[in-house]
Order: structure tokens, then sequence, then C-alpha cells
């Protein structure tokens, strides 16, 4: 790109001569008559360096290079005074206003082309400095957007894993599915558990056995949960709710609740065996229906859970509670869904609470062999 000259001299004779020179060297040119007149195209036409007269009527060299350097936009312009006075004392009131090289009357041609040139070089270089600057301003905005981006990730990633599993909660943040905590409505499987025996464990235990019992319990079904990649709807003591088909749609969650609730059954006789050795005598029973909901936050500002409403859980928690020790209640549906997979009992039609009619029921005993 050709570089752009400023000519500032009162003189038309100078002014010509510098332009004629400049241009035979295929520079741009433009001309002011006056120090005025060189700041306004300084302005409009932003050129590359300044080659500025000294002695002036209307604003004398020394207060437009002031003014040209006042300004952030043109503070690193190239400037060269051209004065006929005397060198030595206009060197120092040049430098003062800020200028960059001088130049003496009359012009001896290949010095200024050569100081010209050497100014351009810098010029580019600064130019350069200042693009890149640009760049790396452009890149800490982007850096900052990303971080701040990921902070929302990791906050979004923390709320839901009170939820889900970790590899549901990847799956979401990182955008393969739509926000999970919004209302909608989905067909889930929803499956209840609670302890037998508990309560009268409780009546006569210690506070700090209880919890203890407690964290045994959850930190086991709980890594059940996660392997199968459930979502954990609430706690309530000895009670968990989970569900699956939401927020990621699962290909048979009934089959996939199943297989859980078989793999919890079996991983809890090893926990009551050592209750049991403790004088705890414990067992659990599991509900599971299969229906619509209607799910996402429940709560208020500061507090809020990703629960799930609708008959189905009702339905649910209505089997876990009708469910023996060391049995699995399903509902029809659910059994309709996972015949082929489960030995399963009929339990018959029972009349169970909140339900005006009697619902036929199903006890999975375990898994058929492959």
């Amino acid at each position: 790109m050709t570089a752009k000259i400023l000519v500032v001299d009162d003189t038309p004779m100078n002014v010509k001569m510098l332009a004629d020179v400049l241009t035979f060297k295929g520079y741009q040119v433009v001309t002011a008559a006056g120090g005025r007149e060189g700041l306004a195209k300084v302005e409009s036409e932003q050129p590359d360096i300044v080659l500025l007269d000294v002695m002036m009527p209307d604003l004398d060299g020394y207060a437009v290079c002031r003014e040209i350097r006042a300004k952030p936009e043109t503070a690193i312009l190239p400037v060269v005074m051209v004065t006929a006075l005397d060198p030595a004392q206009e060197r120092v009131k040049g430098l003062d206003a800020g200028a960059d090289d001088f130049l003496s009357k009359p012009i001896n041609q290949p010095e200024l082309l050569a100081r010209v040139r050497s100014l351009l070089r810098i010029k580019v270089f600064h130019d350069q400095v200042q693009a890149q600057a640009r760049e790396l301003a452009e890149w800490n905005r982007t850096l900052e957007q990303r971080v701040a981006d990921g902070v929302r990730q990791i906050e979004q990633m923390g709320r839901l894993k009170r939820f889900l599993s970790p590899q549901i909660a990847d799956l979401i943040v990182g955008g393969a599915n739509d926000d999970p905590l919004k209302s909608h409505r989905r067909e889930i499987t929803v499956v209840f558990l609670d302890l037998r025996g508990f309560t009268a464990f409780i009546e006569t235990a210690d506070p700090e056995e209880v919890m203890g019992v407690l964290r045994e319990y959850h930190g086991e079904m709980g890594r059940l949960i996660m392997e199968y990649n459930g979502t954990i709807e609430h706690f309530a003591g000895d009670g968990i709710m989970i569900f699956f088909n939401d927020p990621v749609v699962i290909e048979n969650p009934a089959a996939q609740a199943v297989r859980m609730a078989v793999r919890m059954q079996a991983s809890f006789g090893g926990l009551s065996q050592t209750w049991k050795k403790r004088g705890y005598d414990l067992h659990i029973g599991i509900g599971i229906a299969q229906g619509y909901a209607t799910l996402g936050m429940i709560g208020f500002e500061g507090r809020s859970d990703y629960g799930a409403i609708g008959p189905v859980t009702n339905l649910a928690s209505r089997l876990c509670s009708d469910a023996k020790a060391g049995q699995i209640l399903v509902s029809q549906k659910v059994f309709g869904s996972v015949e082929d997979l489960v030995s399963a009992e009929p339990v018959g039609e029972l009349s169970l609470k909140g339900f005006h009619k009697p619902v036929p029921v199903f006890n999975v005993t375990g898994l058929k062999q492959a």
C-alpha cells in the first residue's frame, strides 16, 4: 500500500517542490497551506507521515506538533519539522513539541527521502504492533468469554450432578440436549425404594448409628443409580425416587429401571448381612411404574430441585409401599415392556391409595438368562 505524506507549508513553492519529489518516488501526497488546515488534514486524511514547516502565520509548526501529540490517535504519527532557522536552536524546541526528525532548508532531496523512508519503517513496525495489540485484545475478550462460558458450564454441571449421573450431565452441558431444567412433558419410568424395618430401627438405635446406616445405604444405591444412568429425583430419609428417560431419552427405560432394581436387591443383600451382625434387621422394597409426567425445576430462588409430577410418580410410590422385603413390584405397563427380560409372578389387582380402580401388579423375581 502506498504511503500517504502530508506536506504543511504556507509557501506554495516549497509545497510544490516537496510534492513533486515525493510523488516522483511513488508516495501519495496531500498538502495544507497553514497550521490549522494541516491539523484538519491530519484528521481527515490520516497520513502516514507529516512534513511540517516551522514558521507559519496562523499556527506555527511547534503548536501544530503539540496538538498532534495531544490526541491519542495521532500521538505516534511521525512528524518531520522543516526549518530555515538555526537547526541547533530549533531542534530543542522541536523535540519539546514532539517532533521525530528535522530537515533544514534548502531541502537536500536524498536526505529528505532517506528520512522519510526511515520514519515510514518505524511507522510500519508501530502499525504492526498496534494490529497485534488489537488482535491480542480480541483474543483476551474471546478468552474472557470462554472462561465465563466455562464458569457457567461448571455451575450448570454442579447443579446437574445433584440429579444426574456424570455421563448425562456431561452430555447436557456439552449441548447435546435442550435445557432439561425447563418445564416439559415426557413418558418416564419411575422407581421408588425404601427400607423395611427402618421405623423400628430408628426407635432403638442411636442417631449416629442411623446416620451411618443411611450413608452406607445411600452410597451403595447411589453407585448403582449412577451406573444405570438414572436421574435422582430426591432422597427422603430411607426413601429414594429415581426416574429414567429424562433428560436423556433411553430406548427402553423400563428395562433399564428393572435391571437396576434387580441389582439393587442383590447388592442390598450384602448390606443386610452386615447389618444383621450389628443387630439391625433391614430390607428394601421397590416399586416401578411407567407413564407421562411433567418435569422441571421445583422450588424457589436459592433452593430448588429437579422434579417429576404426575400419576406415574404416585403409582410407583404406592407400589413401593405395598412391596414386601425383597420384592420389586411393577405396574402392568412396565411388565409389558420387560416381559421377555424378567422372571415375574402376578401379584393380582391391588387396591392402592389414591387410585379408584384396582391396579394389576407383578413381582419381578429376577432376570432371565440370555
